[in-house]
């Protein structure tokens, strides 16, 4: 499925969680890695703020994508931000929605 950049060069951006995790397999505890290098993939929240309105995006990131020690309320920069969407089946129950990925989240200066 095609992937969508977003531009945040006007936002402010700030971390509403730290990184945790990403399961592949939650029963088994198994991480989602990244296809292309291998690493271990995290989700963190992030609070983005533009143009008066301010949304809470669950963002995926490789490991190696951002410092330790990130931390809520940190402002930050985001570093590649693309949107794609999705559909699976689960239970016979169609689920849908967007997907977000950033190649690396920096501290904002």
């Amino acid at each position: 499925m095609p992937s969508f950049k977003i531009d945040l060069s006007t936002a402010v951006v700030f971390v509403a969680t730290a990184p945790t995790p990403k399961l592949a397999n939650a029963k088994t505890g198994e991480r989602a890695m990244d296809r292309e290098t291998g690493a271990p993939l995290s989700t963190v929240g992030l609070l983005i703020s533009d143009e008066g309105e301010g949304n809470l995006y669950q963002v995926t990131i490789p490991e190696t994508g951002f410092p330790e020690g990130l931390a809520p309320g940190m402002p930050v920069r985001v570093v590649g931000l693309k949107a794609r969407d999705w559909e699976n089946e689960f239970n016979g129950q169609k689920r849908h929605g967007i997907a977000f990925r950033a190649v690396a989240i920096t501290p904002a200066a």
